[in-house]
């Protein structure tokens, strides 16, 4: 008896000698946007946030216990189809973790691609985290329990907006132009609703969709609204379609407000120039010039020094705070045990708490409204002008109703 557990105890030791220390694995996240085309820029801005962001992750000492974050960049070319083949490269690399946001077109189809294959593969789920694509039907009817969205949708962003319209008692018409695709009709249709209820003496002048990433100058929608008489614009293109819209805008000389959702996005500012100071209007959830402590400015110089760029995406760091608090909590990154620590978790920013919501995975944080000035502390794009706040929206009246109706049996 004495010589087996002598024997047994050896063998434990042997065991535990060769086995050593638990070792850390790698969280691979794929980021699917685009890298290649007219939106690659936009792309590529978010690859350095996300990098930067995991990064200052790891070098605190990672999730879970030490494991670390590897991101994986997968071009989708601006397209839902491209993005499912880069979807399924992703899992094939052992990904377990998808971000992405640069066209609800595309957030649809992994959000729906994801789910289904959570449905045939339960023991090994995927967790789809969309920072950028603002359809409100995401977290609506379409809702999924493995989708969570980090930005304000489009409702919530317009509702600030029209608010702020509202209050402006000489602009009588408006004209709407946007994306022809699933966001720019949703931008469209609440644009118009929420005006009649706050302004219903308000005329939309104009209401016009164009294809995607197509147009080269937008010369000749500019002149169809200065012919209409607009006094306000209200567009929530994005990449390139913003970016030339402006400068085909400032080259006509048009001295009225655009009211946007991208007015600072990648290349916009550089495009607007100074005939658009004082008119370009953004909402967000932070911006360079807003109030906030000395940690987040000292992050910024940190981020731009590096990169070249300007910071933009102060929501990744709620994202990513976000994921790493739940896999610390859960002591686990196994997606379904995230996602079930996401929902309904709070997080202290540096504007004020932001809330997951559990019901439908819309993240509620404060909002900025804010307008294009040459008189800021820091610039965008080096061009000398840069935003400054008009008003704060706090969190809880962001909240808006939802049709979701998640699925949660078997998820």
């Amino acid at each position: 008896m004495q010589f087996g557990i002598r024997t047994l105890a050896s063998a434990v030791a042997t065991v535990v000698a060769l086995s050593g220390p638990a070792v850390a694995d790698v969280v691979k996240v794929a980021f699917i946007d685009p890298l290649s085309g007219p939106m690659a820029n936009v792309g590529n801005q978010g690859v350095s946030h996300f990098q930067f962001l995991f990064d200052r992750i790891n070098a605190r000492g990672g999730v879970a216990g030490g494991d670390t974050f590897e991101l994986v960049t997968l071009d989708n070319k601006s397209s839902p189809k491209e993005a499912l083949i880069q979807l399924q490269k992703a899992i094939d690399h052992g990904a377990r973790y998808v971000v992405q946001g640069n066209g609800s077109s595309v957030a649809y189809a992994l959000s729906d691609a994801v789910t289904k294959y959570n449905r045939r593969n339960p023991d090994s789920p995927v967790l789809y985290m969309n920072y950028a694509a603002v359809d409100p039907g995401l977290t609506n009817d379409s809702c999924s329990y493995w989708h969570f969205r980090f930005d304000a949708d489009s409702d919530m962003k317009l509702d600030a907006l029209t608010g702020w319209l509202a209050e402006q008692g000489d602009i009588k018409k408006v004209y709407i132009l946007g994306q022809d695709y699933s966001f720019g009709k949703a931008v469209s249709k609440t644009t118009k609703a929420m005006l009649a209820e706050k302004r219903p003496d308000i005329d939309i002048v104009g209401d016009e969709l164009h294809p995607m990433a197509k147009i080269k100058d937008f010369s000749p929608y500019v002149q169809k609204i200065k012919a209409s008489g607009a006094d306000a614009v209200v567009t929530g293109n994005w990449g390139t379609d913003m970016t030339l819209l402006v400068k085909a805008a400032s080259a006509a000389g048009m001295d009225i407000p655009f009211l946007t959702l991208y007015g600072g996005g990648a290349g916009a500012p550089t495009a607007m120039g100074q005939s658009a100071v004082g008119l370009v209007k953004q909402v967000t959830e932070y911006h360079e010039n807003a109030e906030m402590p000395e940690s987040l400015a000292s992050l910024q110089d940190e981020f731009e020094k590096k990169y070249g760029i300007d910071f933009y995406y102060y929501r990744l760091m709620t994202m990513i705070e976000m994921l790493a608090k739940a896999m610390d909590e859960t002591a686990s990154t196994d997606p379904a045990k995230v996602a079930a620590a996401l929902e309904g978790m709070t997080l202290e920013t540096d504007f004020g708490q932001a809330e997951m919501r559990a019901d439908n995975h819309q993240l509620i944080q404060p909002l900025i409204i804010s307008t294009l000035s040459d008189d800021t502390a820091r610039d965008v794009e080096n061009t000398g002008f840069g935003f400054r706040t008009d008003m704060v929206v706090d969190a809880d009246s962001t909240r808006r109703e939802t049709t979701c109706k998640m699925r949660r049996s078997g998820n």
